[in-house]
């Protein structure tokens, strides 16, 4: 297993979900997915599940996540780009590149008009899930690691400051706004 067999496992997922853009569909179908595969690959799939969240673990992020949800604690950021990943690889690229870029996804602008939030807690166990149901058993806890960045200092502020959010990611406040 590595990066572009993972997202190729996402993308066959989205595929088989009613709506591709329901994380918790494209965990179900990525579980299955991924426990037809032999429990070595299975296990390299965690490192690449987690390095993704490390990877989007940035504070404009992290700042358009608390627009969108109104509101987002440390799991609830998780919850969210656990939904990034299960929108497919060119999406979670163009938005850990250009957060405010959420607000051109349909998706988003869906969950604004109805006032939904978007998080995917479920991606987050696809590899336990996948592991218990090829193996009968559990991972092994040393599976993988997780290096979270150090955020940007310069997004240190409140959230809910929506002069400044406007500013800083203007499409995603307009669609948010105060």
């Amino acid at each position: 297993m590595d990066n572009d067999r993972f997202w190729q496992l996402i993308d066959q997922a989205r595929r088989l979900a009613a709506d591709p853009a329901d994380a918790g569909a494209v965990a179900t179908h990525a579980t299955t997915l991924l426990a037809d595969h032999q429990p070595a690959q299975i296990l390299q799939a965690e490192q690449i599940l987690w390095d993704l969240m490390a990877a989007s673990y940035l504070a404009p992020l992290w700042a358009a996540a608390y627009q969108i949800n109104g509101g987002c604690s440390d799991d609830g950021f998780d919850y969210f780009r656990g939904w990034l990943i299960a929108q497919g690889r060119a999406t979670f690229e163009q938005v850990i590149n250009d957060p405010d870029s959420l607000a051109d996804l349909p998706a988003v602008k869906q969950a604004a008009a109805k006032g939904w939030d978007l998080e995917g807690e479920a991606i987050l166990p696809i590899v336990w899930n996948a592991y218990r149901a090829a193996t009968g058993s559990e991972p092994p806890a040393d599976n993988f690691t997780i290096r979270y960045p150090e955020l940007d200092p310069e997004w240190d502020f409140d959230f809910g400051d929506h002069e400044r959010i406007a500013r800083l990611l203007p499409r995603t406040a307009a669609l948010y706004p105060a």
